[in-house]
């Protein structure tokens, strides 16, 4: 069947800025318009970049109007509005699309690692809440739980549950998704937009993007220019990077080589906790070595 296409190309993950323990509001808006002068695809709003296990409701709730109302459908806008108990993801979730979005990311339901039919259902009741498309997402390194690939043929035969943000560690396991009906394939991992690209995903809900929007949204351009050899290399020199800013839990690394340009104040929330000295080093010395290569006459 037919779906609708929440978006193609990069979508950021925003961090959640926090400044004495709140939501610095003043910094999202900067950083939201940061990424639409970029002319970022999409954003989305509360995911794990967010440290959206961090929120109270209301604080979920106000991020979700304030970034809505300085986006002003500049961008698609994707809420992040799972949790691990479906009653409150169907409560994130008619609020989300009541207020107004292109989507919703849902993440698998966490801890309580339901059975194959416990998550269909869960899905099920999120979609049938929704006016809007839904995305799954997959990521068992932080959930504990792994979508099968039957679970997903049987939840892409829903017609609001659009595609998926899928951030298993496994190429076999992309491919066999490419080969499902009903579900777009969007890379959780930002080391294989490259890859999934070439199954014929749609892009990547993207980390590095907070910090460098155009040249992650290049990676893609260029693939759907067909230009693919150049979009190969430009995944290949952005790796270093990608893997200095997963070197200990996201969002930490991130935040703090957003910090080092004043773009947050690196703040986190427990248990979250600033990185090491030794990773603030590999840090900074691969996003050095990144940009001097940007500046080169010779780097494209």
């Amino acid at each position: 069947m037919k779906k609708t296409e929440i978006f193609r190309g990069v979508g950021t993950a925003l961090i959640t800025p926090f400044k004495n323990n709140k939501i610095d509001f003043d910094t999202l808006e900067c950083l939201i318009e940061s990424q639409i002068s970029a002319g970022i695809d999409a954003l989305i709003i509360g995911g794990t970049t967010a440290e959206a296990a961090t929120l109270a409701d209301d604080e979920r709730y106000e991020l979700f109007r304030r970034a809505r109302d300085v986006i002003q459908r500049r961008c698609k806008l994707i809420f992040g509005t799972g949790t691990n108990d479906t009653r409150v993801a169907v409560k994130h979730t008619e609020f989300a699309s009541d207020l107004g979005c292109d989507g919703v990311l849902v993440v698998t339901p966490y801890y309580n690692k339901g059975t194959s039919e416990g998550i269909v259902r869960h899905y099920e009741k999120i979609a049938e809440a929704s006016n809007v498309p839904v995305l799954l997402y997959n990521v068992p390194s932080r959930t504990g739980v792994n979508l099968s690939i039957d679970t997903l043929k049987r939840l892409g035969e829903n017609e609001k549950i659009v595609g998926i943000k899928e951030a298993a560690d496994s190429l076999d396991r992309l491919v066999a998704i490419s080969r499902l009906d009903g579900l777009a394939l969007y890379s959780g991992n930002d080391s294989q937009i490259y890859p999934v690209l070439s199954l014929g995903g749609l892009g990547v809900i993207s980390v590095v993007s907070n910090l460098y929007p155009r040249e992650t949204m290049d990676i893609c351009k260029q693939y759907f220019t067909n230009n693919h050899i150049t979009s190969l290399k430009l995944q290949q020199d952005l790796l270093p990077v990608i893997n200095a800013l997963f070197i200990e839990t996201n969002p930490a690394p991130i935040k703090y080589a957003m910090s080092v340009r004043g773009l947050c104040t690196g703040d986190m929330r427990l248990p979250m906790w600033p990185v090491t000295k030794e990773s603030r080093t590999k840090i900074d010395n691969a996003i050095s070595e990144y940009e001097r290569g940007l500046s080169s006459p010779n780097i494209r």
